[in-house]
């Protein structure tokens, strides 16, 4: 999950958002925290995938489907990347049940192989799971991806991993907000993670600390605003919102290249950050 991103599969707010009709409509039924301005957002959302792009990083754009929601602009959860193909989510957030089968069909059309797909009553999200290294994968267990996906998700996997850890996830605010593992989680490096330990189990937060892992603790006056939500580039090179300032410079006393963008439309009335808005599907060291 650091491992320098080549390849991304990413949407448009023209295409997920479509007009601001369909922004005033949907936000309130998707538990959005405001209506996204869509004029700000295209020029906020032009200019993180300008960022994405300066890296050299091919961008692969889905196309507009009328049965998906402004949800859809979040291309991290519908799916999972692994070394066998693409596992196809099964959405805790009924209202996104349709983006799968929209990932499915683009990644067909690029001839990138499906593994096969979380069927109900399992539900499983991309945003609950964490690559500790190639063999060994968590999963957060909550209100998005249940026992049942988590099982499906070990099945579909079968000798591509040695490992896979279920980790319990608080109630927090409820079902109808949004609490990935990665909304607590976000790798920087092999052994660098950003968390915010209030909210990760005893036992997960020994296990990672076992395995020589050392984190970056995440204040409480940032979490909210995502200060836990960063996207890594590469190893010690992170794209997060410009709005967590104490966040970025105890980032950058650990070394890290640090760049922001303006979230405010895109990402902090949605709850969905940089990680959220990409989905690398192919990382390479080389």
């Amino acid at each position: 999950m650091v491992d320098p991103i080549r390849r991304v599969l990413m949407k448009h707010p023209r295409e997920a958002y479509q007009n601001q009709n369909s922004l005033n409509d949907q936000s309130p039924q998707l538990n959005y925290y405001g209506v996204p301005n869509f004029n700000k957002a295209i020029a906020h959302y032009e200019s993180f995938s300008e960022l994405i792009a300066s890296f050299s990083i091919e961008i692969h754009f889905l196309p507009i489907d009328e049965s998906t929601s402004l949800d859809s602009v979040y291309t991290h959860d519908p799916c999972v990347i692994t070394n066998g193909g693409v596992i196809l989510c099964s959405m805790g957030k009924e209202t996104r049940n349709s983006e799968p089968d929209a990932v499915k069909a683009y990644f067909e059309s690029i001839d990138i192989p499906v593994l096969g797909k979380i069927k109900a009553p399992g539900t499983l999200e991309g945003g609950d799971i964490v690559w500790l290294n190639e063999r060994i994968v968590a999963v957060g267990e909550g209100y998005r991806s249940n026992s049942e996906g988590i099982q499906q998700f070990k099945t579909l996997l079968g000798n591509l991993v040695d490992e896979v850890i279920s980790v319990p996830l608080p109630h927090w605010t409820g079902p109808g907000d949004c609490l990935h593992l990665m909304s607590n989680i976000s790798p920087i490096d092999h052994d660098l993670y950003l968390v915010y330990s209030r909210l990760i189990p005893v036992p997960f937060r020994k296990y990672l600390l076992h395995r020589q892992i050392r984190f970056i603790e995440v204040p409480d006056k940032e979490y909210d605003s995502m200060g836990c939500n960063v996207l890594a580039l590469a190893p010690r090179k992170v794209i997060m919102l410009e709005s967590n300032p104490i966040t970025r410079k105890l980032l950058e006393r650990e070394g890290v290249e640090v760049y922001t963008y303006d979230g405010s439309e895109i990402s902090l009335k949605g709850a969905g950050g940089p990680t959220c808005l990409t989905r690398p599907f192919l990382r390479s060291a080389s």
